[in-house]
C-alpha cells in the first residue's frame, strides 16, 4: 500500500431535497483491503444504460450546468416532481457509480485467494467503478488472461452475462427461439453470435435500415425494422418461421412488447387446425429488461389470446436462481470468448473529469445505438 496515493478520486451522485441532482468527483481515502479483499487500479469502466439510472435518475438533463468544487467538476441538473418521487429513497445520500470495470490488482489482503490475484488483470463487478481504485472481495474479481486489453475486460459482466442469461432462460423455460429488441446494441450483437453458435433461432428487432445491415453483416438471419410500414407482417413471418415464443425487450415503454406478443399469437394461430375463440394454447412470454423508452408500456391483451405473460428480467436475481454451476460455466465462456463473441466496441473514451462535461454527459445519456462510452479513470 505504500506505493499507492492516499486518496481515491471517486464519482458520486446526490439527489438534494430542493429538487436538484448533483454529480461530482470526491477525493476519498484510499481503501485498505481486508484478508479476502483486493484493491484494483481501475483502467476502464463502461457507461451502461443500467449505470445511467443511478447516475442521472429522473433528472432533466436539458437543465444540466457545470461548476467546480475544490478544483473538481460538479454537474447539476433539475429534477421534476415525478423524478423526485421516484428517487425518494436516495435523497441526501451521495452514492458512488459504475457497475463494472477492468484493472490491475495492486494490493491484496492476507488470504491466499487474495494474494494469488496480486498483479493480475481482472474484470470486476460490484458498483463504485467510476473511480481510480476499487476495493472489493476476491469473488467479485474475475482473472483475465495475461495481456488482456482493459478495453476488452471492462464489459465482461453486464452485457455478456445478460445475453447468456437470455439463452439460459430460454432453455430452462422450454422455449426454442428468441425475439430481441434494440438488437443492434453491443448486447444485441453478442446475442446474435451466441445464438448462431448455440443453434438458437433469433429474431432481431431494430429501428433503421442501417442497423439491419449491421446485424446482417455479422451473420444475423432474421432482422426486422420496427420503423418500416410492413413491420408487423415481417415480424409475424419471422416468428412463424422460427417458432419464437420468448422475447426480451430493452425498450420497456411504448407498444413494442405488446406487438411482439401479438405477432407470436398470429404465428401460433397459423399453425392451428381448428378455430378457438380463446386464441391459441401456445404460451408466449416477453421479459422487459431495459428502459430505453420511459413512457408507459401499452398493449391490448385481446390481440394475443389468454396464454401469455409479461414480466421483468434482471441479471442479479437470475444468477442467484441459476446456481453456482451455471454461473461458473457462463463466466468461463465469457473469458474464453472475450475477444470474439463478447468483444465490446466503444465510440468514445473519456476521463472521469470529461464525464462531467455538460455536452458529453448529455450525449452519453441519450443512449444512442452505436454510441458507447468508456471511462478511463487514469486518463
Amino acid at each position: 500500500m505504500t506505493d499507492l496515493p492516499q486518496t481515491n478520486l471517486t464519482m458520486v451522485t446526490l439527489v438534494k431535497p430542493e429538487g436538484q441532482l448533483e454529480v461530482s468527483l470526491e477525493r476519498r481515502p484510499m481503501p485498505e483491503p481486508k484478508p479476502h479483499e483486493v484493491v484494483v487500479k481501475l483502467l476502464a469502466a463502461p457507461i451502461n444504460p443500467s449505470d445511467l439510472g443511478l447516475l442521472f435518475g429522473g433528472a432533466d438533463m436539458s437543465t444540466a450546468r457545470a461548476s467546480e468544487r475544490d478544483g473538481l467538476p460538479v454537474l447539476t441538473a433539475d429534477v421534476p416532481p415525478a423524478g423526485m418521487r421516484a428517487m425518494a429513497g436516495r435523497i441526501g445520500e451521495a452514492m458512488a457509480i459504475g457497475n463494472e470495470g477492468c484493472g490491475i490488482v495492486v494490493a491484496a489482503g492476507a488470504s491466499a485467494e487474495a494474494q494469488a490475484l496480486l498483479g493480475k488483470t481482472v474484470a470486476v463487478l460490484g458498483g463504485e467503478m467510476y473511480a481510480e481504485y476499487r476495493c472489493l472481495p476476491v469473488q467479485m474479481a474475475m482473472p483475465l488472461p495475461d495481456g488482456t486489453d482493459p478495453r476488452d475486460g471492462a464489459s465482461c459482466f453486464v452485457n455478456p452475462l445478460t445475453s447468456l442469461a437470455f439463452t439460459e432462460t430460454t432453455r430452462m423455460e422450454g422455449h426454442s427461439a428468441i425475439v430481441h429488441t434494440a438488437a443492434a446494441s453491443n448486447l444485441g450483437q453478442m446475442l446474435v453470435k451466441i445464438c448462431a453458435k448455440d443453434g438458437i433461432p433469433l429474431v432481431n428487432i431494430v429501428r433503421s435500415d442501417a442497423q439491419v445491415a449491421l446485424l446482417k453483416g455479422i451473420g444475423a438471419q432474421y432482422v426486422v425494422n420496427s420503423s418500416a410500414d410492413d413491420f408487423m407482417d415481417r415480424l409475424i413471418d419471422a416468428i412463424a418461421e422460427t417458432g419464437a415464443t420468448i422475447g426480451f425487450d430493452a425498450t420497456g415503454g411504448g407498444k413494442l412488447a405488446g406487438q411482439i406478443l401479438t405477432a407470436m399469437e398470429a404465428a401460433a394461430v397459423r399453425r392451428m387446425t381448428s378455430y378457438s375463440r380463446y386464441g391459441s394454447d401456445t404460451f408466449k412470454q416477453v421479459y422487459i429488461y431495459g428502459a430505453l423508452d420511459l413512457s408507459p408500456t401499452t398493449f391490448s391483451a385481446r390481440s394475443f389470446g389468454l396464454t401469455w405473460a409479461l414480466g421483468g428480467f434482471l441479471l442479479t436475481p437470475f444468477l442467484a436462481k441459476a446456481g453456482a454451476e451455471v454461473v461458473g460455466r457462463m463466466r468461463q465462456r465469457v473469458v474464453d470468448e472475450l475477444t470474439t463473441t463478447f468483444k465490446s466496441h466503444y465510440s468514445h473514451e473519456i476521463s472521469l473529469t470529461e464525464a462531467l462535461d455538460v455536452e458529453t454527459a448529455q450525449a452519453y445519456n441519450a443512449k444512442r445505438t452505436g454510441e458507447k462510452y468508456l471511462i478511463r479513470p487514469h486518463g
